[in-house]
């Protein structure tokens, strides 16, 4: 097995493992991912970020996503935080392009540690979810274990969004695999508890598809507020606090998301 550097990093507790292979010196396949990512016996994360060469000159990096259980998704927030942060470091710069399977990601420094990234437009098409058949994505007709009728968004990736008294008091462990998997979601779900505290603050959890309950979650954070906004619970604007901290979430205008919040670097090493 050929050696690989890698950094750690993460945005609120949720962590990475980020590998550069732009120089082509390194092969990453599910088997291997699953091994760095196993938190007993390799290096342990959420996902591992992979920073290919860019398909287009308008990015620096093409950012795969791997999760932990060894599957590639199109979107991750925090991580492409975390990443933007380690390709701004490297050219010592304040904005860079990021290419993902969701589309480009803006990204660039607000200061203090950290960073800002436009995750794209928010879908709420219950094609763009996908859903397994047409219903309103405003109010889903699902519900588990006191959880019911959930609004769906897509980050990138398929979030259902449910709304609840207290987000402490879920059962997330057991209800969001069941949930994830449901039959209604071809490609699976992220499943995020909202509860909203007033029109500026959303305190979520968040299960993860692929991944299991994460101390913080980009898109997810995302999409709640997308989902609060539509309820009319909310503005288009929220400090959503996740179990490892507050992110800051804007939907503009122009129906892109900004995401705001602190990124931080762990340590490197190397695996043999």
């Amino acid at each position: 097995m050929n050696e690989i550097s890698f950094i750690k990093m993460h945005g609120l507790g949720n962590d990475f493992v980020i590998v550069d292979t732009r120089a082509g010196d390194v092969a990453l396949d599910s088997q291997r991912v699953r091994a760095i990512a196993e938190r007993r016996m390799g290096v342990g994360c959420d996902q591992l970020l992979e920073i290919c060469p860019p398909q287009s000159d308008e990015a620096v990096a093409f950012m795969r996503i791997w999760n932990a259980d060894g599957g590639q998704v199109e979107a991750c927030g925090n991580g492409a935080r975390c990443v933007a942060a380690f390709l701004m470091g490297e050219g010592g710069t304040t904005e860079v392009a990021i290419e993902t399977q969701a589309g480009l990601l803006q990204a660039s420094s607000a200061g203090d540690g950290q960073v800002a990234v436009d995750m794209g437009e928010a879908r709420v098409a219950w094609q763009e979810i996908p859903l397994a058949r047409k219903m309103d994505t405003l109010e889903l007709k699902l519900s588990l274990g006191g959880l019911s009728a959930p609004v769906a968004v897509s980050m990138g990736n398929p979030h259902a969004v449910f709304f609840v008294p207290s987000a402490a008091d879920v059962k997330l462990a057991t209800l969001g695999p069941k949930l994830e998997t449901h039959k209604l979601f071809p490609e699976r779900a992220n499943i995020g508890v909202a509860e909203v505290i007033d029109d500026a603050n959303i305190r979520l959890r968040v299960w993860e598809r692929g991944v299991g309950i994460t101390q913080a979650c980009g898109t997810g954070a995302c999409a709640a507020l997308v989902a609060a906004s539509r309820r009319g619970l909310t503005g288009r604007s929220a400090t959503v606090t996740l179990d490892g901290g507050p992110l800051e979430i804007e939907w503009l205008d122009n129906n892109h998301v900004r995401m705001t919040g602190p990124v931080a670097t762990s340590f490197m090493g190397l695996l043999l």
